[in-house]
């Protein structure tokens, strides 16, 4: 072939195949920022008459690029053998077509490729693979259909010139499809990160239901979540101390609702180690770790992690970022009903109904340290640090007012629930007011 009716063309020189690898752009690495006005003037350039001389040669390139992909990446092997085979067999066909084409219109339409490319991009997400391969497969497709532009350009005698035009086209056209598999690539992996957040929220939802779920739907939606169901789980209930403080973030294994009314997480028994460095990743928060239960049981779980941060903040259970229930669960279980509280403390402490409010205190105080330690008047005056004397005299009050009673072992139980329950109570309402 000659380029101009009467002018005798120069053969080309070209490098040697091997040689031609360092020639094509590295799938890791970007040749700078594509230049659409050069790419226009490149493709202009070219002489439209190579369309029809390469089109004859498109299915022996296929057939050479999808071998040697086949060779070179053995994650495609399996899947141009599986029912994607047809897909990515297509991709390479339409690709050398979509070159030919532009290399008889430059200015022809592209976007039914641009679909094909975009796809391929979202294929890759779907089987879980990084989007470095199918940028390699390209890298060998160029490799490729330029070592058969070198084979035929010399058997046909185009010039220097021509042959280093149609070598910048390959590129561009490598780049600009490889661009296309990225966007198709990153809007797959976008609507995969949602569809799995949405399913981790939901399977939040459905962990802490009550009444619980069956097995097979809670196991369906925690497939979707990407995370294994444990057999047991620890809950914590979470709550800003610092307005504006920004989220956490956590590990994955970590189901998590930070933005909802009532903030919390559910951690499975596996991972319950990341429970211990909880206050470094709360900082401005305020959590309660409640106890470690069967999945089925999370509910109750969060129930007393929830009722602990309560307790925080009338300062029963101690204020600090986190808080344990297992270290708590005596003043839980003493508050967890207040009216049933209030009907035994009304039974248990009647005989000290009729005194006032100071002579009632002293007695309770005194009662609940001989309770608590069945020791002696100098043990409970040291405690209550007051004298022996009168420690001596209120218990004389005591035994008046309660007779056969303080001897009942039934009764000492219900008085020392009764005291410390009671106790707790006024703690809380001297914090609220």
């Amino acid at each position: 072939m000659t380029e101009s009716g009467t002018r005798r063309t120069r053969t080309a020189t070209l490098p040697e195949p091997t040689a031609l690898d360092t020639l094509l752009p590295s799938p890791h690495a970007s040749r700078g920022t594509p230049d659409p006005a050069h790419a226009r003037k490149l493709w202009f350039t070219l002489p439209r008459e190579l369309a029809a001389l390469f089109r004859p040669w498109a299915t022996e390139v296929k057939n050479a690029i999808i071998q040697e992909i086949r060779r070179s990446i053995p994650e495609y092997a399996g899947l141009l053998d599986g029912p994607h085979g047809a897909v990515v067999t297509n991709g390479v066909e339409q690709a050398i077509s979509q070159f030919i084409d532009r290399l008889a219109d430059p200015s022809a339409p592209r976007e039914h490729c641009a679909k094909m490319f975009r796809r391929l991009g979202k294929l890759e997400v779907a089987h879980g693979r990084s989007v470095d391969t199918l940028q390699s497969a390209y890298r060998i497709g160029a490799r490729v259909a330029w070592r058969r532009i070198a084979k035929f350009g010399q058997s046909v005698n185009l010039s220097v010139s021509t042959i280093c035009l149609l070598a910048e086209a390959v590129f561009d056209y490598i780049d600009e499809i490889s661009v296309l598999s990225l966007e198709g690539y990153a809007a797959a992996q976008a609507r995969a990160a949602g569809a799995v957040e949405r399913s981790r929220r939901r399977l939040l939802e459905l962990i802490l239901s009550e009444p619980p779920v069956s097995a097979p739907t809670l196991a369906n939606v925690a497939a979707a979540a990407r995370w294994k169901l444990p057999e047991s789980v620890a809950t914590v209930a979470l709550e800003r101390r610092v307005e504006g403080t920004e989220l956490p973030t956590f590990d994955e294994d970590v189901l998590d609702d930070l933005e909802g009314a009532e903030p919390c997480l559910v951690v499975a028994e596996p991972n319950l180690h990341l429970l211990h460095d909880l206050q470094d990743q709360v900082p401005g928060w305020r959590a309660a770790v409640g106890p470690s239960v069967r999945l089925s049981e999370a509910p109750r779980s969060l129930r007393l992690a929830r009722r602990a941060l309560n307790l925080m903040h009338h300062g029963v259970i101690t204020d600090g970022p986190v808080a344990w229930c297992c270290d708590h669960l005596s003043t839980l279980w003493l508050l967890t009903d207040e009216f049933l509280i209030h009907e035994l403390a009304e039974r248990t402490l009647s005989p000290l109904a009729g005194l006032t409010a100071k002579q009632r205190a002293r007695l309770s105080e005194t009662l609940l340290a001989w309770l608590e330690t069945s020791g002696s008047a100098p043990e409970i005056a040291g405690r209550l640090k007051v004298h022996p004397q009168t420690v001596r005299y209120r218990l004389h009050q005591l035994e008046a007012l309660y007779g056969a009673r303080l001897n009942d072992p039934d009764e000492r139980f219900r008085m020392e629930i009764s005291l410390r329950a009671t106790q707790l109570l006024e703690a809380m309402s001297s914090d609220t007011s």
